[in-house]
């Protein structure tokens, strides 16, 4: 394992943390040099000299294996996640120590859980740093997959057979060069036009920057305390539902309909699969709004179900009406959209469309060799076989997602959390959505919850958004060195 290696990509990671900080200090200076220049300026300063220190030391490259690569993906994370905390502690108001780490962790990890009671009061450039940790979590999973482990090591084979479902391999036809390429065009893509149709349908180019970089991360943050509601504009609703939902496809996919200038690749089995998901639950939610919710129209019903069930199902977390008092069935759809989540190769969390996908054709396949023991059933996405192989990882990965899930929720029922907003809660964290059920819902936040509390959903935040094997795997390591 080559601790130089390991340090010259936590620096690069570091580098551009402190990118963005920069333009949050030009963002200050705009403003008038507001409450969070100095702050900002001294988290810049001490994240650039840290980012930079490695290179001043290590003078040629070094190869990366395949232990320091999972380790320098999880390092890379824990140190921004510690780094990009500096602002908030060192502008005060709300955060705490605790508070401070929460609201990093649940940026970075494109989660958007808050523990602001007050949003706007915070300065326009402290915003939108908190909207940069959104932009620079959305891309930087996948970076990593693609970049720090070499092309040609089995390394980076097996971590694909681990992360990424059929789609998401069968998308990426690419080098690896190329195939960063393409993830950065449709990120950067998305989040340019959507700032361009937020400004034209009336929002301030502040807010529709900060909006977009939400949107296509996946994240939720919003600048105002009453997130997408605030502005009641039913434009700026749809767009929001385009592009949450855009956000949560396939990259590969996305690019390759924009290159072709064909829509065949939406006729992908997981595609259709996963937008007749967010109809069939929009629906659902849709119906209970109108019967059980007191929703005058059919109309409303419909906009509000499925702008929500996109935010859930999306892990976005935007906030366009008040959950709270929404109907039983309705939160409850809304909770399992959040377990279900968008596709592989986005920027989204949760267990992911693909896997829940393969998982049913799966267990179809079993029912039908039990039903024909002589027949010969595969399972098959989109006209191919898939992999026993990648079965097997699919399943084994939802057992680790529900048992991280159980051992979360019992540690936070101890630590005294009504049951409602301990399960919606440990969902959301573990599946990168932000809102739950209750007090935490679309209009709430996580503010009244105890240090413990916060803490455990912070790593549950983490699990998710790494896809859980790149923790276990440095754990295992840690514990083999120990023996």
């Amino acid at each position: 394992m080559s601790i130089k290696a390991i340090s010259t990509n936590i620096g690069k990671a570091l580098l551009i943390n402190a990118f963005f900080m920069l333009i949050s200090i030009v963002i200050s200076i705009y403003n008038g040099f507001d409450s969070a220049f100095t702050p900002l300026l001294i988290s810049f300063l001490v994240t650039f000299i840290t980012g930079t220190f490695p290179f001043i030391f290590v003078k040629k490259n070094h190869t990366t294996t395949l232990q320091s690569g999972f380790l320098t993906i999880v390092l890379a994370w824990i140190l921004s996640f510690i780094f990009g905390m500096l602002p908030y502690v060192l502008w005060g108001g709300e955060f705490t120590l605790i508070n401070a780490w929460f609201e990093s962790v649940s940026g970075y990890t494109t989660t958007g859980s808050t523990i602001l009671n007050d949003i706007e009061a915070l300065p326009k450039s402290l915003l939108f740093w908190r909207s940069s940790t959104h932009f620079i979590g959305g891309l930087g999973v996948i970076v990593f997959l693609l970049i720090i482990i070499p092309d040609n090591s089995p390394a980076k084979l097996r971590l694909t057979h681990l992360e990424l479902s059929s789609l998401s391999k069968e998308g990426y036809r690419y080098k690896t060069g190329t195939t960063t390429r393409v993830m950065v065009y449709v990120y950067f893509g998305l989040a340019a036009v959507e700032t361009l149709l937020l400004w034209a349908a009336g929002m301030s180019l502040f807010d529709a920057v900060n909006h977009a970089f939400s949107t296509v991360a996946t994240g939720g943050f919003s600048t105002k305390n009453t997130s997408v509601m605030y502005f009641d504009n039913v434009w700026i609703d749809i767009i929001i539902t385009v592009f949450m939902a855009l956000s949560a496809m396939h990259f590969g996919v996305i690019f390759s309909i924009i290159a072709k200038r064909s829509f065949k690749p939406l006729r992908h089995s997981v595609t259709k699969y996963y937008f007749g998901v967010i109809a069939v639950f929009s629906l659902i939610v849709a119906v209970s709004l109108k019967l059980q919710g007191g929703y005058q129209s059919w109309g409303e019903a419909a906009m509000d179900s499925t702008f929500q069930t996109v935010s859930f199902l999306t892990t976005t977390g935007f906030g366009q009406s008040d959950n709270s008092h929404w109907p039983i069935l309705a939160n409850t759809i809304l909770l399992f959209a959040a377990f279900h989540c968008g596709c592989s190769g986005s920027t989204t969390g949760g267990i992911k469309a693909d896997r829940m996908y393969i998982a049913l054709k799966a267990i179809y396949g079993d029912f039908q060799k039990r039903l024909h023991p002589s027949s010969l059933f595969r399972t098959r996405i989109g006209g191919k076989v898939i992999n026993e192989g990648i079965v097997s990882s699919v399943f084994l990965y939802i057992v680790l997602y529900i048992a991280i899930l159980f051992v979360s929720f019992i540690l936070v029922l101890i630590c005294g959390v009504e049951i409602g907003e301990a399960f919606s809660g440990t969902v959301s964290s573990l599946g990168n959505v932000g809102p739950g059920t209750g007090t935490i819902g679309t209009m709430g936040n996580y503010s009244s919850l105890g240090p413990m509390v916060k803490f455990i959903f912070t790593i549950d935040m983490f699990m998710g958004r790494v896809e859980i094997f790149p923790i276990l795997i440095v754990l295992s390591m840690m514990f083999k060195r120990q023996k």
